[in-house]
């Protein structure tokens, strides 16, 4: 590894109308280095990095003080496509993908080679806006990309039928694709990967920065960052609280300097989980259930679940764990026999669902949890408006209702509060919000309802270890406060087994198997895997 900086950030501060969000940020990062860079949500991370990428969100909101250098030399990126000019690559939490292209032409998005045809060549020089694109040369970079981070996936499908986590290596992709990259910067790459899909991008981080690609690895799984990275930077309230090799450090001191205090992990969790009396009563059951939802087709699920209880559901990515919940909602179509207390249960019908005690978070919370450019209050009260009348006023014994602006805003206050959900109130449009901070809208959103199941998808996706600390006791506290059933869809096993009284594995569209959460990870490991075990009683 080369000792000369790449990057330097000296004295780094931003501002938004007064309100500081970074402090004096200084630090260093060699080629083929990796930085890891932790911080609760809010803490500052993702301004640095757009002030580094040249974000127009900066410039528009006045810059910054302090100064970046690149080998040397003071950069201002005004846009980003200065920074892209420079090396930098950046992906970013969100995505970014065009739907109705294949995989290969988002990875070659606006860099698409062109070939020359009988009419360019007779303009000669002056022919070369009549080439055409170069197809086979777009699916050929397109390939090597993916194979580069061990990944195979078929460039010729339409994004839109791929599953989130396929998505995030498509991104991923086309940053790699660049022959001039220099810097990566990473933003909560893994946060919609399984277990086995982010080792593979680990892997493919390592090979990058022994080809002297630098990286900046953002994520809240600080087993990752102690994994991949050669040091760790820790933000706080928009300083930098800690800067170590990675041999300096643990994931228990990472987690109380990000947060400031102490935090249990995911293990003590599991140990300290009271036990509760589950009820026998099969409040919802599936038979032969299935779900045609792309690249999470459920062919054949066999489940009960008991009223009363928390159920995980496990499983690699694309073997039909979200395809459950989304089947249910009446996201994407579904059939078989669904139960629910004892009666037929009406697939295909979202509001149906609803208005029988189901609520839903998402696993996509941008593209169907929420209303993005509309303000808290009504995201949080968009379904209970609906299905419950919550915030309604009635005129009249109800002959007349309208909307009650006040008892909005004061239940979206409610669960800013018990949430700790960081926004400037209940107005603030949604949009804005990082991505933690839109999943605790989600939640509170699905707690409105007051609903007798709820279902969620990866529910602490792209939150930092002080919120998923939150969010899990928020889930366990609703769940034995009110007898809620709750079905948990998550890629991260520690977390299941931390919070779920049994958990379902899937495989091929199918319960391979129902295992206590105490049960050994070689036992998750075998089901995942296709070898079918069996129920366990939890």
């Amino acid at each position: 590894m080369n000792d000369e900086p790449l990057l330097e950030m000296r004295n780094v501060g931003k501002d938004f109308d007064g309100n500081v969000v970074l402090k004096d940020i200084s630090f260093t990062l060699r080629k083929g280095q990796i930085l890891g860079l932790c911080g609760e949500n809010g803490a500052g991370k993702s301004t640095l990095m757009n002030i580094l990428f040249g974000m127009d969100v900066i410039r528009e909101t006045g810059g910054y003080t302090g100064e970046v250098l690149i080998d040397g030399e003071k950069v201002e990126f005004k846009k980003p496509l200065d920074a892209l000019y420079a090396g930098i690559g950046m992906v970013h939490q969100e995505f970014s993908l065009i739907p109705g292209f294949s995989v290969a032409e988002n990875i070659m998005l606006n860099r698409e080679p062109s070939k020359g045809n009988v009419i360019s060549k007779i303009f000669g020089k002056h022919g070369k806006k009549l080439e055409t694109v170069d197809m086979e040369q777009i699916r050929s970079t397109a390939e090597s990309a993916l194979s580069k981070m061990g990944v195979e996936l078929e460039v010729e499908s339409p994004v839109s039928e791929m599953p989130v986590g396929h998505k995030q290596f498509i991104e991923i992709a086309r940053e790699i694709s660049k022959i001039k990259t220099r810097l990566l910067i990473l933003d909560e790459p893994t946060a919609v990967l399984t277990e086995s899909e982010a080792d593979i991008l680990l892997q493919s981080m390592k090979k990058l920065s022994e080809n002297g690609i630098a990286i900046i690895f953002i994520s809240h799984r600080l087993r990752e960052i102690l994994e991949v990275c050669d040091k760790v930077l820790v933000m706080r309230d928009g300083l930098v609280v800690d800067e170590k090799d990675k041999e300096e450090t643990n994931i228990l001191e990472i987690a109380r300097k990000m947060v400031g205090r102490n935090v249990e992990s995911m293990e003590d969790f599991s140990n300290n989980k009271s036990k509760r009396q589950i009820s026998d009563e099969v409040i919802l059951s599936m038979k032969n259930f299935w779900v045609d939802m792309p690249g999470e087709a459920v062919r054949n699920v066999n489940l009960d679940v008991h009223k009363g209880e928390i159920l995980g559901i496990a499983g690699l990515a694309g073997q039909g764990k979200l395809g459950i919940p989304n089947g249910l909602m009446g996201i994407y179509e579904a059939g078989g026999e669904v139960l629910y207390k004892g009666q037929p249960f009406s697939l295909n019908n979202t509001k149906y669902a609803l208005e029988h005690g189901f609520a839903f978070v998402s696993e996509d919370r941008r593209g169907v949890g929420l209303l993005l450019d509309e303000p808290i209050s009504w995201n949080i009260l968009f379904n209970a408006l609906q299905i419950k009348d919550l915030g309604i006023r009635s005129v009249l014994g109800g002959l007349f209702k309208f909307r009650d602006d006040k008892a909005m805003d004061k239940i979206a206050r409610d669960y800013i509060e018990k949430l700790k959900i960081r926004c400037t109130g209940p107005g603030q449009k949604v949009r804005n919000l990082s991505g933690g901070n839109q999943q605790k809208i989600c939640l509170s959103k699905a707690f409105c309802l007051d609903p007798e199941i709820l279902l969620i998808s990866e529910p602490t996706r792209g939150i930092d270890v002080g919120a998923k600390e939150l969010v899990l006791e928020a889930l366990r506290k609703y769940n034995s406060e009110n007898g809620t059933t709750i079905v948990i869809v998550s890629s991260e096993l520690e977390e299941l087994r931390s919070i779920s009284d049994r958990i379902a594995v899937t495989c091929e569209g199918e319960i391979f198997g129902v295992l206590p959460p105490q049960a050994k990870p070689e036992d998750f490991a075998l089901l995942m895997s296709g070898e079918k075990m069996g129920e366990v009683s939890a």
